[in-house]
C-alpha cells in the first residue's frame, strides 16, 4: 500500500463526492433517521461500490494496452470535469420519509446510497484512479476513506457545511481538478509514457 497514493487520491474523491447527491441523500437520511445507523449504511454501500470501481480499472488495465488506458483514462477525466461543471448548480436531494429503527435506517441508508452510486462520478473517478496509479489497494482504501468522511459531514452536519460554502464553488474546484487529471494523462499518453 503506497501512503502517497492515498494521500493523492483521498481529496479527489472527497471533492468530488463532497457536492454529491449521495452526500445529500446521507443528510436528508439523517435527518429522517437515526444517524448512526444512516452513516454505518452509507459506509457500507460506498465499501461495495469502492470494490466495484477497483475491480473495474484492474481488469481494464490488464485487457488493454498502456497508451490506450492512458487515452481512455484521460478522456474519463475530461468527462468527469465536464459532469462536475455543468452539474455545478443542480443539487438532487429527495425528501425521504421518517425512518424509525436502526435496522430500518441501516438498510434504508444502504439501498438509498447502493442506488444513488450507480455510473456516479465518484465511482468512475475511483475506477480511473485505480487504473491511473496501477495501485487498487492504496486507491479503494482512499476513496472509501474519503466516502465515509463525506457521509460522516453530512450525518454530523452537512447543512452547516454547505451554508459556508457554496456547492457551486465545491464542483468547481471539483472541475478544476479533473480536468487537470485529463491534462496531464493525455499528455502522458501522447508522450508514450
Amino acid at each position: 500500500m503506497s501512503l502517497s497514493v492515498i494521500v493523492a487520491v483521498f481529496p479527489l474523491v472527497f471533492l468530488a463526492e463532497l457536492p454529491d447527491k449521495t452526500m445529500f441523500a446521507s443528510l436528508v437520511l439523517a435527518t429522517r433517521g437515526r444517524p448512526l445507523a444512516v452513516w454505518l449504511g452509507a459506509c457500507l454501500a460506498f465499501a461495495v461500490h469502492v470494490v466495484i470501481a477497483v475491480s473495474v480499472g484492474v481488469a481494464v488495465f490488464s485487457l488493454l494496452p498502456h497508451r490506450v488506458v492512458q487515452i481512455v483514462v484521460g478522456l474519463m477525466f475530461a468527462g468527469g470535469a465536464l459532469y462536475a461543471y455543468l452539474s455545478r448548480t443542480h443539487v438532487e436531494a429527495e425528501e425521504l420519509t421518517q425512518i424509525g429503527s436502526h435496522r430500518t435506517a441501516l438498510l434504508t441508508a444502504t439501498g438509498v446510497i447502493f442506488l444513488a452510486e450507480w455510473g456516479d462520478l465518484t465511482q468512475v473517478l475511483t475506477a480511473n484512479l485505480a487504473v491511473h496509479y496501477r495501485d487498487w489497494l492504496s486507491v479503494g482504501v482512499a476513496a472509501q476513506a474519503a466516502l465515509m468522511a463525506v457521509a460522516g459531514l453530512a450525518v454530523l452536519g452537512g447543512s452547516r457545511v454547505l451554508g459556508r460554502v457554496r456547492l457551486a464553488t465545491l464542483r468547481l474546484v471539483t472541475a478544476v481538478v479533473l480536468a487537470g487529471l485529463a491534462v496531464y494523462t493525455l499528455t502522458e499518453a501522447v508522450r508514450g509514457r
